[in-house]
């Protein structure tokens, strides 16, 4: 099969003709037909993921693919089913995954769209449900709201009854995040965060993406007995939270790593990526997909991430 894959950290992906895998116990092997991309694939580049990859690897942690054969033990899946899954080597024509964290597609949604669901949309939900336990009518600030994982916060976040703020860089990427449903937009590059959000009566709930400078002046936003998730760091910088202002407002940092639900707590996964599908079939989700590239130009796609120049979801088309 083919496989785009990184050979030595901060090298470029290479294309490799490699042996298919064979599904072990509890596994399936998926025909890829999409593969989404995420910052964590450009992350695992430099080698400054939480999670180390084994080199040469495929990278490309979320699919929609064809099951073409299953592994020892697995019995509620069958061969031709289209399925969405969390995998470890998804730029490639076949790929691993553990059954467990196999989820039918729905019937009409397209392979981009099935790729675009797992990492961006599923983080998003585990966080605010799941994790902040988020009201109907708490007041949500969402940074890096045009990235990826940004924009299904505005929108997950609107679904479940949140005044929302979408807080990104320039014009073109508040519209799009107007557009999925955000009540107040922010310019960061324009506006002080801070007073913004205090101007609108503080916090509830912050969905952090970008940490740095944005993550300190979120934090200073907080109503008493905020939630703060900090999901990523796009700005280089992890910021460092001050236990004694967390004890003063009663507010709590709720670390999440989707990860390591994979290996804990599948079942989570699996029962929100459920719940997601369910919105979509109803018309409530509308994945944004702004790239869609063939395998080959893998590389291509990293760029668009790093460089931030994506205002959505990356995809790579693959079968």
């Amino acid at each position: 099969m083919r496989a785009m894959r990184l050979h030595a950290l901060n090298e470029r992906l290479r294309l490799d003709e490699i042996e298919t895998p064979s599904p072990g116990p509890g596994q399936v092997r998926l025909r890829v037909e999409a593969c989404g991309l995420n910052f964590a694939d450009t992350l695992h580049v430099k080698g400054r993921y939480q999670e180390k990859k084994t080199l040469p690897s495929a990278l490309g942690g979320e699919v929609c693919g064809i099951v073409d054969a299953m592994g020892e033990g697995v019995t509620h899946l069958a061969p031709g089913e289209r399925v969405a899954a969390m995998v470890e080597e998804g730029l490639a024509e076949f790929a691993l995954a553990d059954a467990r964290l196999c989820t039918p597609v729905p019937e009409g949604m397209s392979p981009e769209a099935a790729a675009s669901f797992q990492v961006a949309y599923g983080t998003s939900h585990v966080a605010l449900d799941h994790l902040a336990r988020m009201q109907p009518g708490e007041r949500l600030l969402v940074t890096g709201a045009a990235g990826g994982v940004g924009l299904t916060a505005v929108e997950i976040g609107k679904l479940m009854g949140a005044e929302v703020i979408a807080c990104a860089r320039g014009a073109e990427r508040l519209e799009i995040a107007r557009q999925a449903g955000a009540d107040h937009l922010l310019d960061s590059q324009t506006q002080d965060i801070r007073e913004v959000c205090l101007g609108l009566g503080g916090l509830d709930v912050v969905y952090d993406a970008v940490g740095g400078e944005q993550w300190t002046a979120a934090f200073r936003a907080c109503r008493f007995g905020a939630r703060l998730l900090p999901i990523g760091f796009a700005s280089g910088e992890v910021p460092q939270i001050p236990a004694n202002h967390l004890l003063v407002k009663n507010l709590t940092a709720i670390g999440f790593w989707v990860g390591a639900y994979k290996t804990h707590a599948p079942q989570v996964l699996s029962g929100s990526l459920a719940r997601l599908f369910a919105w979509w079939r109803e018309g409530k989700l509308n994945p944004h997909v702004s790239n869609v590239l063939p395998l080959e130009e893998a590389e291509a796609g990293l760029d668009l991430l790093r460089t931030r120049a994506a205002t959505g979801k990356v995809v790579v088309r693959i079968g």
